[in-house]
């Protein structure tokens, strides 16, 4: 049975001033997967997720589509709208509003289904059921990071990206993190997961793609990677 597409990234250059950041970059997602991007510091991961959700200017060049239509000069509120999704390196959640003001403003095109939506994020992370009235700011930074996830869902998003979701937390908080994000995937989301902790990351993907230097220089699935000997080196930490 062929898989359908949600997304596929085509030829993709991107330039901050003089610096060459994407370098035809080129990927694709498909229904149900969870597709990892790993690489080291400035390799061009947060760039390729800013570039589809729309909040940097159009690319130098290539092309985004999603479903089979092309999405490379939308605004990111009409990207947002279609379907994806992304969690911010950092959370950024409001730190002022409450828990729940936090959730209801994910809620902001999916107004119809809040309740039983809300509901589940609820029961995904039942830690921000019982603080729904605490401020944001006043959370640990795990539960921030559930927060910011929650907001998140709350769009009921085709697309779900995550970037550096582990970022400055306990072992036992990511651990946490992602199998949860494990859990929404097997509910029907679909997850491009941007991530330094490598290993962590292809555990729970299905397909993993290597960028280096704003370059895709490796793809394959999550288990031929974690088992690639250059990919265990430089991207692992192991001999």
């Amino acid at each position: 049975m062929e898989k359908t597409t949600v997304l596929k990234v085509e030829d993709l250059d991107y330039k901050y001033g003089s610096i060459h950041a994407l370098r035809g970059i080129s990927l694709e997602v498909n229904e149900g997967e969870i597709v990892a991007l790993i690489g080291g510091n400035g390799a061009g991961k947060t760039t390729t997720l800013r570039c589809i959700s729309g909040l940097l200017d159009a690319p130098e060049s290539g092309n985004i589509s999603f479903y089979g239509e092309s999405i490379v000069k939308q605004k990111s509120d009409k990207i947002a709208a279609r379907g994806i999704m992304q969690v911010l390196e950092g959370r950024h959640i409001f730190s002022k509003l409450t828990v729940k003001e936090n959730l209801s403003l994910g809620a902001f095109n999916r107004q119809a289904d809040y309740a039983s939506t809300l509901q589940y994020v609820y029961t995904l992370f039942p830690v921000l059921k019982e603080r729904e009235q605490q401020e944001g700011g006043t959370l640990s930074g795990g539960e921030q990071q559930m927060l910011a996830l929650g907001r998140a869902l709350m769009s009921k998003p085709k697309l779900l990206m995550m970037d550096e979701p582990s970022l400055g937390l306990a072992p036992i908080i990511v651990r946490n993190i992602f199998e949860m994000i494990t859990k929404i995937n097997k509910d029907g989301t679909t997850v491009l997961l941007v991530e330094q902790n490598s290993k962590a990351a292809l555990n729970i993907a299905d397909r993993g793609y290597v960028i280096e230097s704003g370059r895709i220089i490796l793809t394959d699935t999550s288990n031929n990677l974690l088992n690639n000997e250059e990919v265990k080196k430089s991207y692992l930490g192991e001999k």
